[in-house]
């Protein structure tokens, strides 16, 4: 058996080969600190193109374009009380300008890059599994070849043909497990017998337990939400409210940074009212793809959480033709005023962004919120990756018209309310937290101990969160080994 030393010596060596630079932390979330020569050789890299460079693009600070971009201010857009129906600001980080066009490029980013750097991972002879219900495995096959390894995607075969066309195309080995969005135990099923039959030849990169996930959250995207707030915001404004549904809980992160610094922030946690699980304990499927369901994730911080809200799959379905489709757009714009330039990106929030955009809504009626409350929440996708779902809606309902346009206006988003949300009290935390057990104890080999201290220990999180300074640390550590930074600098 190799040890630490050996794999880490090989992982060296690769990277030597493929001429492979790891970007820290800080770099992600300030990319003027990314050498100068390594940004001018960016000018001449496509956005997607499996180019080891565009590690250093893992940031919500891309310039908007396909091929050659720079970076500048993180990429947002702010929604109008047009399109929302409440006075409270709603500001949207855009994910569509990552590679792969999702922001998970970075989630996937964390723990691999934990593992390779201090010699758990050894990519001349191991595959990343990346067990997912979508864009996560996605991120992780993209970063695993730009980092020289193989990968294995795990997510259900209800999800959109795009997403498996796409692993394809990028050599990812792929398994397809039964149902949709919501069974997330199939995939762990999956990834125990793959472990089963491969033994150590494959490394289990879980976004539900992997640290790496929410940190990246916590170390990139919450002080992206920070940024832009201080750009836009007016006299008399305060950063109000955070919306994310919960999906592996890593964004949700981002929450863990703001509350130090605007602690009265609220944080409510989404998932599909068709699966209640946070909510009522509840199960069932549902089509918001991207958040999965019936377990509380690992990484999840539900003491950081205010409120849980659920978020029904078909309103969200309606919205998505309102927002893409021709007869939609031109409702928005001739009937309701809504801005050209406004409608015109509202291809930049996928499924999952717009249950984030409805959530945003049922906090801002919930709490009463004025022109001086700004909600932040997170555009995970866009609709690139769900076209086949826009067909199937066709399918189902036919023709987009103006009739449909202004009864899914009105109905599915001026109608959102404030129906199926809890406002947790110490003990509507405690409930939710204590469904971790029944995954993680039960079934994936956690400790009890470390399930009490996620609870009871206040300083479990901040010392999770710490490690960013020594994974940065460890990176810069690496690079200097590699050798490889000295040319651009």
């Amino acid at each position: 058996m190799k040890t630490k030393e050996q794999i880490l010596e090989n992982t060296i060596k690769r990277c030597r080969e493929k001429n492979i630079i790891l970007p820290t932390y800080k770099q992600m979330r300030n990319p003027e600190l990314i050498p100068d020569k390594i940004r001018t050789k960016l000018k001449n890299i496509g956005l997607w193109d499996l180019n080891s460079l565009n590690m250093f693009r893992i940031t919500w600070k891309n310039e908007p374009v396909k091929f050659g971009g720079e970076f500048g201010s993180v990429n947002y857009i702010e929604l109008p009380t047009e399109l929302t129906g409440v006075k409270a600001r709603i500001l949207v980080l855009i994910g569509k300008f990552f590679p792969t066009g999702s922001h998970k490029v970075g989630a996937t980013f964390g723990p691999l890059v934990e593992k390779l750097v201090t010699g758990d991972f050894d990519p001349t002879t191991q595959k990343a599994l990346w067990p997912s219900t979508g864009n996560y495995c996605r991120g992780g096959a993209y970063d695993s070849y730009l980092l020289g390894c193989d990968s294995i995607a795990v997510l259900p075969e209800e999800m959109s043909q795009e997403r498996f066309d796409w692993l394809h195309k990028v050599g990812a080995e792929v398994f397809a497990t039964p149902g949709c969005e919501s069974n997330v135990k199939e995939i762990y099923d999956k990834v125990k017998e793959l472990k089963a039959e491969r033994g150590d030849n494959i490394v289990n990169l879980n976004q539900f337990d992997e640290i790496g996930n929410t940190l990246w959250h916590y170390a990139v995207t919450g002080p992206a939400m920070e940024e832009v707030f201080n750009s836009v915001k007016l006299q008399g404004n305060r950063f109000s409210a955070i919306f994310l549904t919960q999906g592996s809980a890593g964004t949700l992160g981002s929450a863990d940074y703001i509350r130090e610094i605007h602690p009265m922030v609220k944080v409510c946690a989404g998932e599909a009212l068709q699966c209640p699980t946070l909510l009522y304990n509840g199960y069932g499927g549902h089509r918001i793809e991207g958040i999965g369901d019936k377990h509380v994730p690992w990484i999840h911080n539900i003491k950081n959480m205010d409120m849980v809200a659920g978020i029904d799959d078909e309103p969200n379905m309606h919205i998505m033709r309102l927002f893409n489709e021709q007869e939609g757009r031109n409702f928005l714009i001739k009937e309701k005023n809504v801005d050209p330039e406004i409608v015109g990106k509202l291809d930049l929030l996928g499924i999952s962004s717009i249950a984030n955009l409805m959530g945003a809504v049922k906090m801002a009626k919930y709490y009463e919120m004025n022109e001086n409350d700004v909600i932040f929440t997170v555009a995970t996708d866009s609709m690139e990756m769900y076209q086949s779902r826009m067909i199937e809606e066709y399918k189902r309902f036919g023709e987009y018209d103006n009739k449909k346009a202004a009864i899914t206006y009105e109905a599915d988003l001026m109608g959102i309310g404030t129906d199926n949300m809890i406002e947790m009290t110490y003990y509507e935390k405690k409930r939710m937290h204590n469904l971790k057990y029944f995954t993680w104890i039960e079934q994936q080999g956690k400790t009890v101990e470390e399930l009490n201290a996620q609870w009871y220990d206040e300083n479990y999180w901040k010392h999770q969160f710490a490690k960013v300074d020594e994974w940065d640390q460890e990176i810069i550590e690496f690079n200097e080994k590699t050798g490889l930074m000295k040319q651009y600098l």
